[in-house]
């Protein structure tokens, strides 16, 4: 204490100054140099004033975190005729900077700061961005002109619609992990899917299958998982929209396919099988051969002892869907994470051709991996697939697989005709000759104020990280916005250990618990408003 005085500001020193004199006695030469003006200068209000500054530092410095709340600024006069600010803001009155430069937290924990915290960190306030009328541009938003204006600066209603979709794949991942196993001896029976927007009704539910297996006696080591090593999962959904306000809002009816990534052994199996082989042709192709990753096409393709084939399952679905809506405008909208982004674009590429008159068909991916050589993307693109690819720039998966060359030198070296000669040759010979399809909008870990800089691999692929960094996107010459809407319970559930100590300590501080009140999320999802 005896050190700190001497950084309380210039206004308040000569109270520190008259208190050290009575506390003297009269003994020190200090105490002999006080004018008698200056003893009396200091009055029971003035002593009210150093007690409240003492007790705002103790709170601060203290044990025990407190919400210190800012008071209202009354600007008085002073002898001197200059105004003088009583009723500061602990952390303005302090002037902690001061105190301690090089230690920005107190700066960053301002009492609004600490609220708007508190908000994120309870489930009860969870935040939507605004839910506009789409009808009148709904196919600009589905991608017609592959979201042209709409990306950088992120336009508003694009951006929910995104975190919206990705909502829908974390309730995939619910179903599967609420009760993994399948069993390979009877028909699954219906699953119960938490849908996050209730306007949804779940239509049917999603398997894939893996092309091997492994043999009884592995699952025999430890029977209580054998879920992981079973060749048939459930993988996803399909919902389609059945509440008119909503259908009004959005401008059409919309049929959404959601699937997850990665979570068995054969899956992990099916992904590690990074060949290029061949996809059937639908027509004669001037772009070359599509080809696409062998284990997802396996996974895509293959039927289950009681399942169909996820290819079968998705086309006859949507084939009756769109019959029974015929007339009405009708849009789909396949979204993925991972595995599940994979997959998403092989059902966008059957789905274009299944049937006469298909609706608009868009697809939203989220750390998606590659899929398939050029020949495939361009593919896509003649049958009117929209995609839109949401990549975090410290997500490996989305380099993957291939040999990596990064999209922009690969469009640079194409521009140079003897390249392109030689790149496209590579295209339709090379085993692992990959390319990305579809318009891509980056994000970066290290934009977001809450998220260490370095996080781990699993972080930077982490659904709910990416959800987070979309939701504080602006443009990428901006930072993380400051009215970012989600919530942070899930992030510092899943991500603890890659979220800054700073605000994992004010959560404790705080005495929220984000781990019930993620569970608490995860029983029932919100419902956007």
């Amino acid at each position: 204490m005896m050190q700190m005085g001497s950084t309380v500001p210039a206004q308040n020193l000569h109270i520190f100054q008259a208190r050290r004199a009575v506390n003297c006695n009269g003994s020190s030469a200090f105490n002999a140099c006080l004018s008698k003006k200056m003893m009396k200068a200091t009055s029971l209000s003035t002593t009210k004033f150093t007690r409240e500054h003492l007790s705002n530092l103790e709170k601060l410095i203290g044990t025990e975190p407190q919400l210190i709340q800012s008071k209202p600024k009354t600007v008085v006069q002073r002898d001197n005729g200059l105004p003088e600010t009583r009723g500061k803001g602990l952390l303005e009155g302090l002037n902690l900077p001061q105190i301690w430069p090089e230690n920005k937290a107190a700066e960053e924990m301002s009492p609004r700061h600490l609220n708007r915290l508190r908000r994120l960190l309870s489930k009860n306030g969870i935040e939507y961005s605004p839910r506009n009328s789409l009808a009148s541009r709904w196919r600009e938003y589905h991608g017609s002109n592959n979201w042209a204006g709409l990306l950088d600066p992120l336009d508003e209603n694009l951006r929910r619609e995104m975190v919206r979709y990705g909502e829908f794949i974390q309730a995939a991942y619910h179903c599967f992990h609420s009760d993994p196993a399948t069993s390979g001896k009877e028909v699954p029976s219906p699953r119960q899917v938490a849908v996050p927007d209730r306007s949804y009704r779940v239509t049917k539910n999603l398997y894939a299958t893996a092309s091997v297996g492994l043999p009884d006696w592995v699952d025999n080591l430890a029977p209580d998982l054998d879920w992981m090593t079973q060749r048939t999962s459930c993988i996803g959904y399909v919902a389609v929209c059945d509440d008119q306000r909503e259908i009004s809002r959005m401008g059409r009816r919309d049929i959404v396919i959601s699937l997850r990534g990665t979570a068995t052994c054969l899956e992990w199996a099916e992904n590690m099988r990074d060949l290029l082989v061949n996809l059937p042709a639908k027509s004669i192709d001037s772009h070359g051969q599509p080809k696409v990753q062998c284990g997802f096409l396996s996974l895509y393709k293959t039927a289950g002892a009681h399942v169909s084939s996820l290819a079968e399952s998705v086309v006859t679905e949507i084939q009756r869907l769109t019959e029974l809506y015929k007339g009405e405008n009708l849009s789909i909208t396949v979204t993925g994470h991972s595995l599940g982004a994979a997959l998403a674009l092989l059902v966008a590429d059957d789905l274009s051709t299944c049937a006469d008159n298909m609706p608009p068909i868009a697809v939203y991916t989220f750390g998606g991996p590659r899929v398939g050589n050029r020949a495939f993307t361009k593919r896509l693109a003649s049958q009117n697939v929209k995609v839109l690819r949401i990549v975090n720039s410290q997500d490996i998966i989305t380099r993957v697989p291939g040999m990596f060359v990064s999209e922009a030198l690969d469009k640079k070296l194409r521009e140079s005709k003897n390249a392109n000669t030689v790149l496209n040759m590579l295209d339709n010979n090379m085993p692992w000759a990959y390319a990305h399809a579809g318009t891509e909008l980056r994000v970066e870990t290290k934009n977001s104020p809450y998220l260490k800089p370095n996080a781990d691999v699993a972080c930077c692929h982490d659904l709910e990280a990416y959800l987070h960094l979309v939701d504080g996107f602006l443009a990428s010459n901006c930072p993380f916005r400051s009215n970012a809407k989600r919530s942070l319970v899930k992030l510092v559930h899943e991500q603890n250990s890659n979220v800054k100590k700073l605000y994992t300590s004010k959560a404790k501080g705080l005495k929220l618990n984000p781990e019930r009140d993620m569970m608490q999320m995860s029983n029932c999802l919100p419902s956007p408003s």
